[in-house]
C-alpha cells in the first residue's frame, strides 16, 4: 500500500498502488495530465449512502488533496468524515473490475457493494 501525502485536513484516505496505477492509466486516456479524481460520499442508493467517483480539474476551496503515485485524489469536507481510515482500491479480477472503497466505518453494505450504511 502506499504512503499518500496530504494536504488540508486530517488524513481520511489511503490509496493502494492498484488505485494510484489505474487512476494515472485513466489520465493518460483522456489525454489531460490535469485531471484528478474526486471521491465524493452521497445520500442514496439501497443502504443509504453511496460513493461517487468522476474527474475533475481543480480541487474545491476546503477540499482535502490526496496525492499517490502522482496522482491526486479531491475528497470534500463533508464527505471526509466518512472516509476516516477507509481505503480506496482498484480490482482487475475474474469476477469484474472496478474502483473499490474498504471503509471500516461502514456498518453494512448492499449485496451490490454500491451503497453502505453507518
Amino acid at each position: 500500500m502506499l504512503e499518500a501525502v496530504e494536504t488540508g485536513i486530517s488524513q481520511s484516505l489511503a490509496l493502494t498502488d492498484n488505485c494510484a496505477k489505474r487512476i494515472f492509466k485513466l489520465m493518460e486516456m483522456e489525454d489531460n495530465p490535469n485531471l484528478m479524481l474526486r471521491l465524493t460520499v452521497l445520500g442514496g442508493g439501497c443502504s443509504g449512502f453511496q460513493y461517487k467517483l468522476e474527474f475533475a480539474g481543480a480541487a474545491g476551496e476546503l477540499d482535502q488533496i490526496i496525492e499517490a503515485n502522482g496522482v491526486k485524489v479531491f475528497v470534500d469536507p463533508k464527505s471526509s468524515l466518512y472516509l476516516s481510515g477507509a481505503t480506496l482500491n482498484f480490482d482487475d479480477g475474474l469476477m469484474g473490475s472496478g474502483f473499490q472503497v474498504e471503509n471500516p466505518s461502514a456498518r453494512t453494505t448492499c449485496g451490490c457493494g454500491e451503497s453502505f450504511s453507518f
